[in-house]
């Protein structure tokens, strides 16, 4: 079982005085019991998935350090692992947060979680968690994505596991997808449906995945001889808010795209919300397809066509590679920089079908619109 110790605070004040978050801090914030927590941290399987969510929220809030029981490793000193973010979306965090923990709990590892704002608050963080003894760290989009704070771990002698950057570093240990060529089989998905006039909303600006996918989304287009409009190409930033924003700007279009992909669940799923907010049936009106495959796809109606990207799967396989990294370099063993690229499935639901005529109205608001 994995359980609480003390773990670096971050260098600004804290939410609790006294201590490190214990496990009835992250029941209380949850609304939960400690026991249902302890199911979360260890990758149990009979927790409610809006529980599980409320659950990881609340650690990620606390910067609760999951831990093993008090015992020493055999042979040597405990390995720890920091896992930072800044990622704005909830379910993408949620997935990434559960492979994590799992993996932690597999490897009887102590892992931090930290949050952190911006790039200086990160590197700020980097350089006090160091200072605790921490060598290792998994960092998500977009901190993967920021060079200055990849050379700055490994600068200090600790290894950084970028977990789905837009392109692999040579220099950096990394696993990811192959961003360009999912966006282009979902596009090219969509065209196969009949449509023309695709809609795309794309990611987080600093993010290099956003651009990928933007990228994969135009070259399908291109190759199918259809013309790149930039009025069908819509700014997001990877949050549910945002995806109502971009989808808004998109169906007020005319004529109005006959399908929308979306760089992530989350800005897909504020399409489909948006769609419905102005009578339009998804797919029967307009097809609405998304990115990553989390909770969010097949909680919402209808469930989403999507990309599956592995999230689990990426932190677990960071975390181990943390951990390998750690072993080797305590043992005197040669440190090489591992790089993994996963494999990633096109998943259809109910939110795609084939275009009709009826769909090139555009549609009149409805006086609460």
């Amino acid at each position: 079982m994995i359980m609480a110790s003390s773990a670096p605070a971050k260098p600004r004040s804290s939410r609790r005085r006294g201590g490190a978050p214990t496990i009835a801090d992250v029941a209380a914030e949850a609304h939960c019991s400690p026991m249902t927590v302890s199911r979360v941290i260890n990758g149990e399987g009979n927790v409610r998935e809006n529980t599980r969510e409320q659950v990881l929220a609340a650690i990620a809030k606390l910067n609760f350090a999951p831990n093993r029981a008090a015992r020493s490793l055999a042979g040597g000193e405990q390995l720890r692992i920091a896992l930072m973010f800044d990622n704005p979306s909830a379910s993408y965090l949620s997935e990434f947060l559960m492979g994590a923990l799992e993996e932690a709990s597999r490897a009887d590892i102590h892992l931090v979680v930290q949050n952190c704002e911006n790039v200086a608050e990160a590197k700020s963080l980097v350089h006090h968690l160091i200072d605790g003894g921490i060598k290792g760290f998994i960092l998500p989009p977009p901190l993967c994505d920021d060079q200055s704070v990849l050379d700055l771990i490994t600068d200090a002698g600790a290894v950084a596991i970028a977990v789905g950057p837009g392109k692999a570093s040579g220099s950096h240990a990394a696993v990811l997808i192959d961003d360009f060529q999912a966006a282009y089989d979902m596009t090219r998905h969509i065209i196969d449906l009949g449509h023309t006039r695709i809609g795309f909303i794309i990611g987080n600006p600093e993010q290099v995945s956003s651009g990928r996918r933007l990228n994969g989304y135009k070259a399908a287009l291109e190759a199918a001889g259809i013309p790149v409009r930039e009025e069908l190409i819509a700014q997001g930033r990877f949050t549910y808010r945002s995806g109502m924003q971009a989808s808004e700007r998109l169906i007020s279009v005319d004529p109005r795209p006959t399908a929308i992909f979306a760089s992530n669940d989350d800005m897909a799923a504020a399409t489909v919300a948006v769609a419905h907010r102005l009578h339009l049936d998804v797919p029967n009106d307009i097809t609405v397809c998304g990115f990553d495959d989390t909770a969010m796809a097949s909680t919402i109606w209808p469930e989403l066509t999507t990309i599956r990207q592995p999230i689990r799967g990426m932190t677990a396989w960071a975390v181990s590679a943390a951990v390998r990294f750690l072993k080797a370099k305590r043992n005197g063993e040669p440190l090489e920089v591992e790089q993994k690229t996963l494999p990633y499935t096109l998943v259809r639901r109910d939110s795609d079908s084939a275009p009709t005529l009826a769909r090139r109205a555009s549609p009149k608001r409805s006086p609460d619109a």
